[in-house]
C-alpha cells in the first residue's frame, strides 16, 4: 500500500537517531519501516476509536521490542534517547492521523525498552 498523508511523506521518522552514530542505520531502516507500516495500517484499517489506534500502536510497539536484539547485535540499544524519539514519532502518527487526544504512554504501553 502507498500512504497518501502527504505530512507523513514528508516526514523523517527516527530523524534525531539517524544523526547519531551510535545508532545503526540499518537497524533504523527497520524501525523506520515499523512506522511507514503502522502508517499504512492506519491508512487501511481507519480506526475510529483510540482503542482501535491504540491496538495498532501495540503492534509497532512489540515490532520495536522485538527489533531490540538488533539494536544489541550492532553494539547500540533502545536508550533514553532512542526511547523518546520513538514515542515522539508514535504521536506525530496518532496525531497526523487525528488522534490528538491519543496519551503518549498508552501509544507505548507494550514497551519492553
Amino acid at each position: 500500500m502507498t500512504i497518501t498523508n502527504q505530512r507523513v511523506l514528508r516526514h523523517a521518522f527516527l530523524q534525531a537517531l539517524y544523526a547519531d552514530d551510535y545508532f545503526p542505520d540499518h537497524v533504523l531502516d527497520q524501525g523506520r519501516q515499523i512506522l511507514v507500516q503502522l502508517c499504512e495500517r492506519i491508512e487501511t484499517e481507519h480506526p475510529v476509536d483510540l482503542v482501535a489506534l491504540y491496538a495498532l500502536t501495540r503492534i509497532a510497539t512489540e515490532e520495536f521490542n522485538a527489533l531490540e536484539a538488533a539494536f544489541e547485535a550492532a553494539g547500540s540499544e533502545i536508550e533514553t534517547a532512542a526511547r523518546e524519539q520513538i514515542a515522539q514519532d508514535l504521536w506525530f502518527v496518532a496525531s497526523t492521523y487525528g488522534f490528538t487526544d491519543a496519551d503518549v504512554e498508552e501509544l507505548i504501553a507494550a514497551r519492553e525498552w
